[in-house]
């Protein structure tokens, strides 16, 4: 008995949460992680036909590991 108002309070809560997100939008508000700039995926892709490593790229230009990996499976996908 108690799964099933668990399971009901939970559809709630995503309601709750999709009806706000749908709002900001409609408000003209940007969601999610903001960009990095061009600047440093020049700098990055330069690194990148070098041959340098992920993670010395990441701390030469002053991102995420995560960051460079993305702009060079971009950049693969895009050859």
């Amino acid at each position: 008995m108690l799964g099933v108002f668990s399971e009901f309070e939970r559809s709630i809560i995503v309601e709750r949460t999709l009806a706000g997100l749908a709002r900001a939008r409609a408000q003209g508000k940007v969601l999610g992680r903001p960009k990095v700039s061009e600047k440093i995926e020049e700098a990055v892709r330069a690194a990148l036909s070098e041959g340098q490593g992920i993670i010395k790229i990441a701390r030469s230009v002053g991102c995420g590991v995560g960051t460079v990996a993305r702009i060079k499976a971009a950049t693969i996908s895009r050859l």
